[in-house]
């Protein structure tokens, strides 16, 4: 599956005040149905969370467990929140968080 990215400020906004959000002790998703027909995805990860090389490994640990995991999918907006917790979960970890909230979500 391919995914694109939200860039835009407005796309961010939007996804905020529209959608709704589930979370975890590591990852918080927000997520809203959009009229694409593909998913994009959105990172807001806090400088809390450590320096650039450990906000990048937890970013690309969530990319990759949503890439590998969560691909039977399409037509969502969904923003991944890092928690300050998640600089200290391995990938298994952070997998679990989002299977858990995906879940909840039922999509």
């Amino acid at each position: 599956m391919t995914f694109e990215s939200l860039k835009k400020p407005s796309e961010f906004s939007k996804v905020y005040k529209r959608g709704k959000s589930f979370a975890d002790k590591n990852i918080v998703v927000y997520y809203l149905p959009n009229q694409l027909g593909v998913t994009r995805i959105g990172f807001s990860i806090s400088k809390k969370v450590g320096n650039s090389v450990v906000r990048n490994r937890v970013r690309r640990r969530i990319r990759e467990s949503f890439r590998l995991n969560f691909s039977g999918f399409g037509g969502y907006d969904l923003i991944f929140v890092a928690r300050v917790r998640s600089n200290q979960a391995d990938y298994n970890e952070l997998t679990k968080s989002l299977k858990y909230i995906f879940r909840k979500i039922s999509l």
